[in-house]
């Protein structure tokens, strides 16, 4: 029920959905008597577009998110790599009947990466069908197909493709990964996520080295100039928007262990192996 709830609460809450509700909103009271009203509506709407789309909010929202987690240096040895899911556009695959990356790519690219330079390490790649109104496939068909095209061997994928959600993505992890007491696993997810994903396996048990990827902002004083390309400003406010939502909504509900989970104060930094 959560699942369903949080899907179709977030078809309202995006930004330009809400913006459109405000609008006919206002639209509706001026036909009902109430210009003031309506007017007052239309201006909110007005200033939330223009803010969303010419400023920085949007960079500076989910800047704070990417800079939760600072990238750690990586240890000398890695049991294990779990790569969350969201990278693929499983509508296109289907069609088009091969894998096919979106904006959220790093994290496959950066997963078999860090797969070629530890070969030991188990990858679980966790990643179901998220669509709630959709015929869709799981992520896990594409991932299969790319991370063997990348040279992966199939006898290291370890896939899930139960998982909709963050909370499921640490729960099935964690139940396929078997982890052992003092082995080292790190996860892979973009920057901004990373927050709510720790949590997530925090709150499931699975002890992970957060390992960000995938950053959409600059670093420095450049978070401060928005893009000219205008969609793109709007695109970072409507991904903020729900990461931060998400945030609430898991922490509420007892999802995670914080309502913005940062790193732990007690976990040591892993050791940094050896410059080549």
């Amino acid at each position: 029920m959560f699942f369903i709830l949080s899907k179709i609460a977030w078809m309202l809450l995006q930004p330009l959905v809400a913006i459109a509700l405000l609008v006919l909103a206002a639209l509706l009271l001026r036909l009902l008597g109430f210009p003031r009203t309506s007017t007052g509506l239309g201006v909110v709407a007005a200033v939330f577009f223009a803010v969303a789309v010419f400023s920085p909010l949007g960079l500076l929202m989910i800047a704070a998110l990417e800079n939760r987690f600072p990238r750690p240096s990586l240890p000398e040895h890695v049991d294990g790599i779990v790569v969350l899911g969201g990278s693929f556009d499983t509508r296109v695959a289907t069609t088009r009947f091969e894998p096919e990356l979106n904006e959220a790519g790093d994290r496959v690219t950066s997963a078999v990466a860090l797969a070629l330079r530890y070969p030991e390490a188990k990858v679980i790649f966790s990643g179901g069908v998220a669509a709630v109104f959709d015929d869709d496939v799981s992520e896990a068909d594409s991932a299969e197909q790319l991370f063997s095209s990348l040279g992966l061997p199939k006898g290291r994928l370890i896939l899930e493709s139960r998982a909709r959600n963050t909370v499921e993505n640490a729960l099935f992890s964690k139940e396929l990964g078997a982890a052992k007491p003092g082995e080292t696993w790190l996860l892979v997810t973009s920057a901004y996520h990373m927050p709510r994903a720790v949590g997530c396996f925090r709150t499931a048990g699975f002890d992970v080295v957060p390992y960000p990827v995938d950053y959409r902002t600059p670093a420095g004083a450049a978070v401060w100039r928005p893009s000219t390309d205008t969609t793109r400003n709007l695109e970072k406010v409507h991904f903020a928007i729900r990461e931060y939502i998400g945030l609430m909504a898991y922490r509420l509900t007892g999802r995670t262990d914080a309502l913005f989970p940062a790193p732990s104060a007690e976990a040591p930094s892993p050791p940094s192996a050896p410059s080549s």
